[in-house]
């Protein structure tokens, strides 16, 4: 599944000035298209550039940049989404792959072993710039990201409905939120207005 910029933006927490600028400095390039524009993006570069977003929260670039780069000295060159990186205090860590309780210092003390708590880049947090983002998984209590679904495309919870063919249906006014049911009848009148409400903040946020 491709994700055009705006839903990669709204489900990753980076702004479209972020993608642009962390694409053209070889920060996190888009896998699917990274070449010309549209740039697409897949489900494995937003939770990658979801962890980027987190982390800048309270880190600067340099010291992200400087745990990636530690990445690489260590070996580890699978797709950034292949690690789980955490906050470390000041610095940044990654999980330890053979002690998942455990977590390798990439900044401060490159190389050492930590003892430290594993925060959710899932759950919901506030980016650098005051940004809420939402859940990855659970945007509204309506939609829902399954990445074993559709590619990670958010979909009607419960559902395999993409949510933007619901928000479609009701976006013009001409199918009431209570009818979506005679269409997708596993589609409730409140989740549709859930997919309404998601598609508009992504619109919004890119205007």
């Amino acid at each position: 599944m491709a994700f055009p910029i705006p839903l990669t933006s709204k489900m990753s927490g980076a702004t479209p000035d972020q993608l642009r600028y962390w694409r053209t400095r070889g920060i996190l390039r888009p896998e699917i298209e990274d070449e010309k524009s549209p740039y697409l993006y897949s489900f494995r570069d937003i939770v990658a550039l979801r962890t980027l977003a987190w982390l800048r929260g309270d880190h600067s670039l340099q010291m992200i940049r400087r745990a990636f780069s530690t990445l690489s000295e260590l070996d580890m060159v699978e797709h950034p989404a292949s690690y789980t990186l955490v906050k470390l205090g000041k610095s940044i860590g990654v999980v330890d792959q053979n002690d998942p309780g455990q977590a390798i210092d990439l900044v401060r003390e490159p190389g050492q072993i930590t003892v430290g708590t594993l925060e959710d880049v899932f759950a919901r947090f506030e980016s650098h710039n005051r940004r809420v983002v939402d859940p990855l998984l659970h945007p509204r209590d309506g939609v829902e990201v399954n990445p074993s679904r559709l590619g990670g495309w958010p979909t009607i919870t419960g559902t395999r409905v993409p949510f933007d063919v619901v928000a479609s249906l009701i976006g013009d006014g001409s199918v009431p939120a209570e009818d979506v049911a005679f269409y997708y009848p596993d589609v409730s009148p409140q989740a549709a207005r859930d997919a309404l409400d998601f598609q508009r903040s992504i619109v919004g946020e890119a205007a």
